[in-house]
């Protein structure tokens, strides 16, 4: 039985921009925006650079649909390489982007690197950790976590941008129970159910994972108690039928968010992050379209590429960086909460975008589908690859997992069903594969969505 919150509004951290109009936001974006302007001009090379072969000064740019007109200043490609001039030329991995001595760093976190040398993208000042922890505060709060409780922490440790989170954490008077996601499953529940934890931070792939392997132990997540957890870095909680799953399970409400910059609401359905950082970020209000990289006007549902300015930040900030994420965002007011801020879900990275016959398919879609047919599935998947993408000839492979429970002989059926969904809802017919139940080896960081043949 789910402990259920009263369904509240989601407000700004800031509680000055609860009572602003958009314009009035805007406008207070667009102060702040002039002055990081001129912090990261005088501060980087790399910004000096960037603003110089765009053929303007800081103080040409007064709004933000002028700085929007700007080509983007950086990408991963382009962060990798400041990182390695910096290392050539300063002795420092930081990057020419970087704004502040490199004695003045306080914390830093770097990417996965999955895809190349991980990046320190997540650097901070002390001054940097101290503003951000509000936003951790403001969604622990929300969430029902308060000073004196303790909060399983279960990501990888150690120099990860998740561990930032962790100066939050403490800050608001809570004790972070942290285990090593490394350390395997049965350790975390181990210290879990010592500890009794009120909430607890991971990704969705790993929430559903202790909910099997403390069944396999003779124990039930639902002992522990949790009051909220709080899941980053995969769309899982996006899908209906995963977001059931992991709330029935646990007996708690589950939160979607992303970093510092906003976090779902209290509400049976999801819809969406809800964006509480304006004086953080100009996120959501930047996008461009992926492949041209041309900005995308902001109407209610549109979908384009995440582009990234950092309006305070001091150490390493990020100004015109296209992220890669590609989310839709919504300006009309929550239904669930009611809240009137910009609203985002995420759609994909661009990087991971298939081309099938001319149609753009992303992962994330492909799984929000199939997981509409669990319990006859695991909702497990793998899509199979044989060349690079995102180019792909048809038909698409796809790997899924018949739950144990699942008459074999019915199996044509269901492919039948699950081919039509596709191909109703993301213009693809693929080829089915089917798996037997647990061969699909699930990861406790992030699942991989992709078996690369190639």
């Amino acid at each position: 039985m789910l402990t259920k919150l009263k369904e509240r509004k989601v407000t700004y951290t800031n509680p000055i921009f609860n009572t602003m109009t958009e314009e009035e936001i805007s406008s207070f974006q667009a102060d702040l925006l002039r002055k990081q302007l001129k912090y990261v001009y005088r501060n980087s090379e790399f910004y000096r650079k960037k603003f110089h072969e765009a053929g303007v000064y800081p103080e040409d740019i007064r709004t933000i649909e002028n700085f929007q007109q700007l080509p983007i200043f950086m990408d991963k490609v382009a962060e990798r390489i400041s990182q390695q001039e910096s290392i050539d030329r300063l002795g420092h991995p930081f990057g020419l982007h970087l704004c502040c001595s490199p004695d003045d760093i306080f914390f830093t976190g770097t990417t996965s690197g999955t895809s190349g040398n991980p990046t320190f993208t997540y650097t901070f000042t002390k001054e940097d950790i101290n503003f951000l922890n509000r936003y951790i505060r403001n969604m622990l709060n929300y969430g029902g976590i308060d000073a004196g409780d303790r909060l399983l922490f279960s990501h990888a440790l150690g120099i990860y941008a998740t561990s930032s989170i962790l100066f939050g954490v403490r800050s608001h008077g809570v004790l972070p129970i942290d285990v090593d996601v490394r350390s395997g499953s049965k350790t975390i529940l181990q210290y879990a159910m010592m500890t009794k934890p009120k909430g607890a931070m991971m990704t969705p792939s790993l929430a559903e994972h202790l909910i099997d392997r403390a069944a396999d132990l003779g124990r039930n997540v639902s002992e522990l108690g949790l009051q909220a957890i709080f899941t980053v870095g995969e769309i899982g909680v996006g899908v209906p039928e995963i977001k059931k799953r992991i709330e029935d399970s646990y007996g708690c409400r589950i939160y979607d968010y992303l970093g510092e910059l906003g976090y779902s609401c209290d509400s049976e359905e999801y819809h969406g992050i809800h964006c509480v950082a304006p004086d953080l970020n100009l996120f959501p209000d930047d996008l461009v379209d992926p492949e041209t990289k041309e900005p995308l006007k902001i109407y209610d549902g549109v979908i384009g590429e995440r582009v990234t300015t950092e309006l305070n930040l001091k150490g390493l900030p990020r100004i015109r960086y296209a992220t890669g994420d590609v989310i839709q965002v919504f300006t009309s007011e929550c239904p669930g909460c009611g809240f009137k801020g910009r609203r985002v879900k995420f759609i994909g990275r661009s990087d991971d975008m298939l081309i099938v016959k001319g149609a753009n398919v992303y992962p994330s879609t492909i799984k929000k589908v199939v997981s509409n047919f669990i319990p006859d599935i695991t909702g497990e998947l793998r899509i199979v690859l044989h060349n690079p993408p995102p180019r792909v000839a048809p038909p698409l492979q796809i790997k899924l997992e018949y739950s144990s429970q699942f008459d074999k002989g019915n199996l044509e059926e269901l492919e039948r069903k699950i081919k039509n969904a596709l191909h109703t809802e993301a213009r693809l017919t693929p080829e089915i594969i089917w798996c037997e139940p647990g061969t699909l080896e699930k990861s406790l960081t992030k699942t991989p969505l992709f078996e690369k043949n190639y």
